[in-house]
């Protein structure tokens, strides 16, 4: 399959969004306590990503405040509206939704945000729930023909991942979701993440802006409080999944038990067309076709440049 274009796609309505330029978006962070230490910041970043104590108090940690104004908003408008309605203060988890590509950095950005908003006093209890819990086993998979469109929408439980997080934001006392071991590549069935009410609960993937399937069906995004998009051009984000694959080859996939060992002994040539056929084969057409047109769905868009920082914030609208 030859390369294919971001600009291919139609453009997200920006002027649904105000930008912030990361010089003024930075300014926000006057006067914040940077809570993170850099070992702890190393512990949280993933293979690839550039992250920094820098970029942490100067993208991060504003963000991270914003988004507990928000929680404290809407648990402020819970109260009010029950004590109009003359009812018990029912308020639910905040739910925020984490979107983009594979190898844009948002699993560390989402780990990161977790860290970052349970800091703060408003919202002290924060969840990270992934949807790769919400794949299909391999073995489903298999039988649906579908093996080769892992991470493509049509490769996850949908119907499940909907119903777990309609759970969560009706204020359930516990919800589990199933777990994904990167190491195996695949559903662990006798594991699972444990939600229990939290303040805060942060659901990170690829799909998670998707439109619903059908008309009458609820898209996971209709649960959502707040989401970001992560956002980059492709052909950065390219060469980011392929300098992480070349990393997991010296470090994950070299454990025998990890699904990938068989790439393990591959020369850094080998290793470079093998990751770039993954990416033009699978990443980058689900990217164009599937994630990428779901970012003006965010309520904020993160944008990267090539060397993985932010350049600038886009916010909607109010």
């Amino acid at each position: 399959m030859g390369r294919m274009s971001a600009a291919s796609t139609n453009p997200a309505p920006l002027s649904l969004y105000g930008e912030i330029a990361r010089d003024d978006w930075s300014r926000l962070a006057a006067g914040m306590d940077q809570p993170l230490t850099e070992s702890e910041v190393v512990q949280l970043r993933g293979l690839g990503d550039r992250l920094d104590l820098a970029e942490v108090r100067e993208v991060y940690l504003p963000l991270s405040r914003l988004l507990s104004i928000y929680a404290k908003t809407a648990r402020r408008l819970g109260n009010e509206v029950a004590g109009f309605l003359g009812r018990e203060d029912s308020t639910t988890p905040f739910v925020v939704g984490v979107a983009g590509s594979v190898a844009v950095g948002k699993s560390t950005i989402a780990r990161l945000l977790r860290e970052l908003m349970s800091r703060w006093s408003d919202t002290p209890r924060v969840e990270l729930v992934t949807t790769d819990g919400f794949l299909y086993s391999n073995a489903e998979l298999e039988r649906r023909g579908l093996m080769d469109r892992k991470g493509f929408p049509e490769s996850y439980d949908r119907r499940k991942l909907v119903e777990f997080v309609t759970k969560v934001k009706s204020g359930a006392d516990e919800v589990r979701a199933p777990f994904y071991s990167h190491m195996k590549y695949d559903i662990m069935p006798d594991a699972h993440v444990v939600v229990r009410r939290p303040d805060v609960v942060i659901v990170e993937g690829l799909n998670v802006l998707q439109p619903p399937p059908a008309p009458n069906d609820v898209a996971i995004s209709d649960l959502f409080d707040f989401s970001i998009y992560v956002d980059a051009d492709a052909a950065h984000i390219e060469q980011w999944y392929i300098e992480r694959f070349l990393a997991l080859r010296e470090s994950a996939f070299s454990n025998p038990a990890s699904h990938f060992n068989v790439f393990a002994h591959l020369t850094d040539a080998e290793a470079t067309e093998t990751a770039r056929g993954y990416w033009n084969d699978i990443n980058l057409p689900n990217l164009i076709e599937n994630v990428l047109p779901t970012k003006h769905r965010a309520s904020l868009v993160l944008r990267k440049g090539a060397d993985h920082s932010v350049d600038s914030v886009l916010l909607r609208k109010q």
